[in-house]
């Protein structure tokens, strides 16, 4: 699953997934749009159903900063994919 939620400025992305050993990772990143700046953490969630919560907390901090949600898809669609492929150019930047 992948959430992305976005400003005229800022951006935050949410990645929920199940890493090769079946433990859930929550993966978070956050930057201002176009530029270089921003962060990415990976949390380690006990269950799914933890990881889900994480992002129903997100949802809310996100919607009382004004972010809009932009995206809601899971990693097999072509948007899910490309989405995956901005998060990656993160972690080498």
């Amino acid at each position: 699953m992948i959430v992305r939620w976005e400003t005229d400025h800022d951006y935050v992305l949410v990645h929920i997934h199940q890493d090769m050993f079946g433990d859930w990772i929550f993966s978070r990143a956050w930057g201002q749009i176009g530029t270089q700046f921003g962060g990415l953490k990976h949390q380690l969630a006990d269950t799914r159903e933890q990881a889900q919560m994480w992002l129903d907390d997100e949802a809310t901090i996100q919607n009382s900063r004004g972010f809009l949600k932009v995206l809601d898809v899971t990693d097999d669609t072509p948007e899910g994919q490309e989405a995956m492929r901005q998060l990656s150019l993160i972690d080498v930047i």
